[in-house]
């Protein structure tokens, strides 16, 4: 469990990261729906890792590359919103899969 900064530091960056990619979804998300599911903040917060759902467009790992070509604009972008903010965590960006596992688990709790 991250300190009460931590946290308010996830959530930010969570809510920025989503008006982001409902803005330039064309552009970055490759036409996805992109939904930020988590942010965790390490305790020094230097690094953020950000889990992301994808949905109705390419496949995910296509908009996964694409979003993390253009990391260093992403993190431009929420550095000059959180402008009270010393220093923007570096951004890795990974695929929440655990929509698909939730959905697979009670696929086979219906077999079963």
């Amino acid at each position: 469990m991250g300190s009460i900064r931590q946290n308010k530091i996830e959530g930010v960056i969570q809510e920025e990261l989503s008006v982001f990619f409902q803005r330039n979804a064309r552009e970055i998300c490759l036409g996805a729906m992109v939904s930020v599911t988590a942010v965790r903040v390490t305790s020094d917060l230097s690094l953020a890792r950000c889990y992301l759902s994808v949905f109705a467009g390419p496949d995910k790992k296509e908009v996964l590359v694409s979003i993390q070509s253009f990391q260093g604009k992403i993190r431009a972008e929420i550095g000059k919103r959180l402008k009270n903010m010393r220093k923007i965590p570096e951004l890795l960006f990974h695929i929440d899969d655990s929509l698909d596992y939730a959905m697979k688990i009670d696929e086979l709790l219906k077999k079963g």
